[in-house]
């Protein structure tokens, strides 16, 4: 599966931001989603992430209410919708998959990554 991110850019604080992740090669597969911020200096956190069916997702306590995970199989694309930003949210935000359908939070179950969309929320 390869994944590209997109739809990060400049946003005020309070504004809103949706980024989209398209899928491609082997999609016939049921895999989850996930979504991950590198922040400058820091390590990569867990954002949400979405099952293949969109019935579970998890998200990070620091997004919850802020932040909807969801996806359109049909269109192999899967979208984090960010309202609320603060400035805490700047980070480079990749998208990645993952073949076991788990919405987990441990980047190292997911065997597919995007090459990452920066996010610059100003204050």
């Amino acid at each position: 599966v390869q994944l590209q991110a997109s739809g990060g850019g400049l946003v005020q604080a309070g504004g809103s931001l949706r980024l989209s992740c398209a899928a491609s090669g082997r999609t016939n597969n049921n895999y989850s989603m996930g979504w991950f911020r590198q922040a400058p200096g820091k390590e990569r956190e867990f954002v949400a992430a979405i099952s293949w069916g969109g019935f579970s997702t998890n998200y990070a306590d620091s997004v919850k209410g802020r932040f909807t995970i969801s996806r359109d199989n049909v269109k192999n694309t899967g979208y984090l919708q960010m309202s609320s930003l603060k400035s805490e949210d700047t980070a480079v935000y990749y998208c990645a998959a993952d073949q076991n359908n788990q919405v987990t939070s441990t980047a190292r179950r997911y065997a597919y990554w995007g090459q990452g969309t920066q996010v610059t929320v100003s204050s």
